[in-house]
Parts: structure tokens; sequence; C-alpha cells
């Protein structure tokens, strides 16, 4: 017979069951809650949800492992749709001087941010990532997230980019949490070609890209269009390179001003911008109109003191498919835990936790064209799911710096 389990007890089975597409208005708040719950699971896979009443009566319980959640509250895991979780060393040296008034930009210009990290991941070997990248999964796995969208970004060479994209690789392989690779080898300018742009932008397209491609090491291609960075036509180029070689497409729009990011990523048919902390109304218009999933990072607002967050209601309003995110990265966002995200998204952007909690799970989940896999708790999909210490799911964004997670599972097995 196959393995079973039964999840029983359940005080509250948010479960997200609902149209097979991301949620948008008033749906982000519909989480399809089953009081007393319970769900049976199947070599992996979900086998049935519903009222424990129902459930119970029909599963042979001598041939199932049962978990009691003790009157909890049971979540799918949270999919972190975008992070940078591979890097050598860390900025806390940066973080104190941000802390003492020295800006982010003043840090970037006299060779800091995003090139010290680079300068750190260069000297490192592939086995020092993998050892610091399965630290960080531990991180995530604790606060309940079971899937991440993983970036490269901090090589910025061919070799160290796949040196990235090889890690990457293996702690999908390796670890219980499931990552989504991503190629970010337009994450800055390195040092050496900061005076020969052009030089650099035809190494991503004609070398990066080819062999990214060819090895099969990303599913996504992303590009940081930014002041100072790469401008809308710098990333133009990048991207449609890479859509030609098979990649889907991200963006980084509009953190640090209104680049034209949003504008980009509406006219390229993106599948997500993200950040776009300053998109007016014509950008998110324009991100309506094309389809492009917002992914909104309020973790890196918070690390960076400021208070420019983005628009969520606005977008929101407006119909967009909005995501959560964490933004981890040594720099701007150094945090895994999605519970905080929640948090900054109810007291800064005015969300819902309602709405925050759809749009970590299952609206994350299709912006990594995995939402008939994972993201909600339905019949057929992969058992990623946690319980948490709560009476209610509203507290997972009330009492935020706690980790709720009691137990977690990634397809069925317990993790955590």
């Amino acid at each position: 017979m196959a393995s079973a389990l039964l999840l029983t007890n359940c005080k509250q089975l948010v479960t997200l069951a609902g149209p097979s597409r991301p949620r948008i208005g008033s749906e982000l708040r519909q989480l399809s809650i089953i009081e007393d719950g319970a769900m049976l699971v199947s070599d992996g896979r979900i086998d049935r949800v519903g009222r424990r009443s129902e459930i119970e009566t029909a599963v042979d319980r001598g041939n199932s492992e049962v978990i009691d959640a003790g009157g909890r509250i049971v979540l799918p895991g949270f999919v972190d749709a975008h992070t940078h979780p591979v890097f050598a060393g860390n900025r806390a040296d940066e973080f104190e001087e941000r802390a003492t008034g020295v800006s982010y930009q003043e840090i970037t210009a006299r060779g800091g941010g995003i090139q010290s990290t680079v300068n750190r991941t260069r000297a490192a070997s592939l086995d020092d990532l993998i050892a610091s990248g399965g630290r960080f999964a531990q991180w995530f796995l604790r606060g309940g997230t079971t899937t991440v969208e993983a970036k490269s970004g901090y090589g910025l060479s061919l070799e160290d980019e796949m040196k990235m994209l090889r890690a990457i690789k293996a702690l999908d392989e390796q670890t219980q949490l499931r990552y989504v690779p991503t190629f970010l080898g337009a994450h800055t300018f390195p040092t050496e070609y900061r005076s020969r742009r052009d030089a650099y932008i035809s190494l991503l397209i004609e070398e990066m890209i080819p062999r990214v491609a060819h090895e099969k090491l990303a599913e996504f291609c992303d590009v940081f269009c930014e002041e100072n960075v790469f401008t809308p036509e710098e990333a133009w180029k990048i991207l449609s390179a890479a859509r030609c070689h098979g990649f889907g497409l991200r963006i980084h729009a509009d953190q640090l001003s209104l680049s034209g990011g949003a504008k980009l990523a509406a006219e390229l048919g993106t599948v997500t911008a993200d950040h776009l902390e300053h998109t007016d109304g014509e950008g998110i218009q324009a991100l309506r109109e094309a389809g492009v999933q917002p992914v909104l990072l309020p973790g890196s607002v918070y690390a960076l003191g400021s208070s420019h967050y983005p628009a969520a209601r606005e977008m929101i309003e407006a119909g967009l498919a909005v995501v959560l995110a964490t933004d981890f990265n040594p720099g701007s966002s150094p945090t895994p835990s999605m519970l905080m995200i929640l948090s900054l998204a109810s007291t800064h952007m005015k969300m819902s936790v309602a709405e925050s909690i759809t749009a970590a799970t299952i609206n994350a989940a299709y912006s990594l064209n995995r939402g008939d896999k994972i993201g909600s708790l339905e019949p057929g999909k992969i058992a990623d799911f946690v319980i948490h210490d709560c009476d209610d799911y509203r507290e997972l964004g009330y009492f935020f710096g706690v980790e709720h997670s009691w137990k977690v599972f990634a397809a069925g097995r317990e993790v955590v």
C-alpha cells in the first residue's frame, strides 16, 4: 500500500483553494479556510482535504502516519519569489555604517555594496558557497518557506556566475528547500567593466546567456534596471536576448527611482516586475494591461531605512496579482523571514494578513510557473505545508519577530 500521512486536528486549514490562476482584487482575501480540518497525503502529494470528520472516517489509520496538529493552524509552505540566497561573507560593517547616516548609494560609490559581495563570492569555492547556502536553507525552512526563487548575480563573470548557478543546483539537490534558479548576470557592472559598459553587455548576450541556457542552469533571466545600473535600453537588449534562448523574464524595476522599469516590463511582457517602490499610476496601469505580476519587497525598504514603500493598495485595486517576497540578500534585505514580510505588508503597505498570505503562497507560485504544483493545499499538489503554533491565521502578521512554525513538511516529509 502507498505510504500515507494523515494530518488532523487543524483548527484552521488554510487551503487557498480557488481558481487555477493568480488571485486578484477581492480574491486575495479568500483563503478557503476549513475549520477543524484534516488532510490526507500519499506519496508526497495531497490526496484529500476536508473537515476532520469527513477525512478521518475515510482513512485507514492503521496504515497511515498520523500527525496531530493539536488545534493549530496549517498553511501551504511560503513561496519566496525573490531571493539572493548564495553568496560569500556578509555586509554587517556596511549595515553599521548606514545606521550612522551613510547612505547605501555612498557606500556603493566607493566600491562597497554589491561589488564587495562580488569580491568575496569570486574568492569563494563552489563548496564554500554550498556550505553557506545550506545554512541559509535552514533559515528559510524554519520560517515556513519551502520554495525560493534563487538569483545569481554576485559573480559577474562567466566563470563565477556559472559557479553560483551550480551551487544553487547543488542546494536544490542536497537540501529540503526547493530552488527555482534565475540568472542575474546583469546585477551591476563589475569594476573591470565600469568604463566599458558595451563590452560587458556583449559578454552577457554573447557568452553568459548562451552558456547558462546550454547547461540548463536557470529558468529565468533578470536585470537590475535602475539609474547608474542598467538603463531601460540596455535592459531591453539583455532581456530580449534571454528570451531568444528560452528564459522567462524578470526585472528589478523602479526601486530607487522612477527609472522606466515598470514600463519596460510591460513592453516586454516579463513574468514579474520586482521592487516597484517608485512606480507611478501610469506604470501600474501598464503592468495591469500586460498581465505582469508585481513582486513587492518591503524588507529592502525597511532595511535601507526608507519610508518609500510600493503602492500595494493601488496595485490591488488596479487588478494586479500582487506577490510578496523577502529579497533575502547580504546588503539591502538580510532576512529570510516571510513572517516579517507579512507584518511589514500590513503596517506599511496596508495589506490585510489574508491578502499577504495569498501574495506569499499561491500568487508567488504562479509567478514561478508552479501554481499547478505548489502554493495551495489542494488534491494533486505537492504536500508542502506548515503547522503554525497559532489559533488564528491573522496572528502570523500580528505577532512579529516570532518563528511561528511548529512543524514544516516538504513533499510530505517533516523537515523542521
